[in-house]
């Protein structure tokens, strides 16, 4: 149930291709209404998106005494205007190694929208069933396809997902993407491929792409004995 003294805003940014075409999605829900928003930009970054999404339905929330809880999955949009900041606007937007400031345009817009509001910043894990984060996704990716998304602007008591502030997450899809990052990130202890029928070991990811490279193939990395086994299995 909608807290009439809470502003609740869930944001996310997508970007098709990093850089490349991209969208940004919000939903402010506030005084038993609920509101969606949503844009884009060619060519743009994630970061670029989520920094938009944020400003976007900030923006839209404009001057209140409220409380707002702004839920993001953007570890740097969290990170950016809770910690960095400061230190960057007192060396003139230059990071630590001396660098420009990347997005600094949209920094000092989101820092202007901050100013005067009183925010609890909210980090939620991307694609794990938070409602929130899934529909500000859809409108996300959806402007960063150029499709037609019809945006929600009405009572919250006619939303159409009922469990919107529902911020609880599948534990299995966390594990399962926890899992796939660890995976991704582990040194190989083999690469598996399947041609023709024929499945073969490399010790390289060179080998294993001589092999696959202009052909319809199947290839994995294995990070053990035990996934090498695993994969070799699953494709007998």
């Amino acid at each position: 149930m909608e807290n009439q003294n809470i502003i609740s805003v869930f944001t996310d940014g997508s970007s098709l291709g990093n850089p490349g075409p991209g969208g940004w999605g919000a939903i402010v829900i506030f005084d038993g209404k609920v509101k969606e928003l949503g844009g884009g930009e060619k060519p743009t970054t994630n970061n670029r998106m989520e920094l938009s999404a944020t400003i976007g339905a900030l923006t839209f929330v404009g001057k209140t005494d409220k409380q707002i809880v702004l839920h993001t999955d953007s570890q740097y949009v969290i990170n950016g205007i809770t910690k960095w900041i400061w230190g960057w606007q007192k060396n003139k937007w230059k990071t630590s190694d001396k660098t420009e400031v990347a997005n600094r345009d949209l920094w000092e817009k989101l820092l202007q929208e901050v100013n005067g509001k009183k925010i609890e910043w909210k980090h939620v894990d991307g694609h794990v069933s938070v409602a929130g984060n899934e529909r500000a996704d859809s409108i996300a990716v959806s402007f960063a396809k150029d499709e037609s998304e019809k945006l929600f602007d009405g009572n919250f008591s006619e939303y159409g997902i009922p469990n919107i502030l529902d911020i609880s997450h599948d534990v299995g899809q966390k594990e399962n993407r926890t899992k796939s990052r660890q995976h991704s990130s582990a040194k190989a202890y083999s690469y598996v491929s399947l041609v023709d029928g024929k499945i073969m070991t490399h010790q390289t990811w060179a080998e294993c792409e001589t092999r696959v490279k202009g052909k319809k193939a199947k290839y994995k990395k294995a990070i053990s004995k035990k996934d090498e086994e695993k994969i070799m299995n699953e494709w007998r």
